[in-house]
């Protein structure tokens, strides 16, 4: 039986470049029968470790951050998908993470896209213990429940570790894609939500000779 491709979608809540992606990921997957696994990583942890500003939006010249700015609400409207800039950011984003990472497979879909929905689009404070209750519990789970589970030193122990995994594939913001094409062991890292006509060109099968 022929592998299918797979895309490890690396994301934190604080991007709006990853919220972006988040809306867009699932489609270019079906595309191309492609699976996804979706990895929450601490994106702050991440840049300090590489040497990046917490907030790179924050250090950009003025007239490269209000293009940026922008570029956000086109990619949204290009994508016909809700975006409100929050009135909460940046975003403390542990607490949405850990209750993530609680969850697998479809579950954590359905979470992540929520959390990602009441942030961009709803202006909704994520790192606020009873919102983000009511916003698990809006997707169908025990929000009280994942809200104590982000004490559970094994929970805390995994947005670690794919916060360490993120850096060791060589990943440098969010989102980025880690693209394994179909009957293959290769792997293609891309970043940026602009990035998805790359990811879907290589689960078609095209190889850029740059890797």
């Amino acid at each position: 039986m022929s592998q299918r491709g797979h895309i490890e979608f690396f994301f934190d809540y604080s991007s709006p470049f990853a919220y972006l992606g988040a809306t867009q990921v699932e489609r270019v997957a079906k595309d191309n029968d492609a699976t996804v696994e979706w990895t929450p990583f601490l994106l702050g942890a991440l840049f300090n470790s590489i040497g990046t500003a917490n907030v790179p939006l924050f250090e950009m010249p003025a007239p490269k951050r209000a293009h940026a700015s922008l570029d956000i609400h086109r990619w949204a409207a290009y994508h016909e998908v809700p975006f409100e800039f929050p009135s909460h950011f940046p975003m403390n984003t542990v607490k949405a993470l850990r209750m993530t990472l609680q969850l697998q497979g479809a579950d954590r879909v359905a979470l992540a896209s929520r959390v990602f929905s009441a942030y961009w689009a709803e202006n909704k404070n994520i790192n606020d213990t009873e919102q983000l209750a009511s916003i698990a519990s809006s997707s169908g789970f025990d929000g009280e429940a994942l809200l104590e589970g982000c004490a559970n030193p094994d929970v805390k122990l995994a947005l670690r570790h794919t916060t360490e995994r993120a850096e060791q594939v060589g990943v440098c913001g969010a989102p980025c894609f880690l693209v394994t094409p179909p009957d293959s062991e290769a792997t293609y890292l891309f970043w940026g939500q602009d990035r998805l006509e790359f990811v879907a060109k290589v689960l078609g099968g095209w190889r850029p000779a740059c890797g």
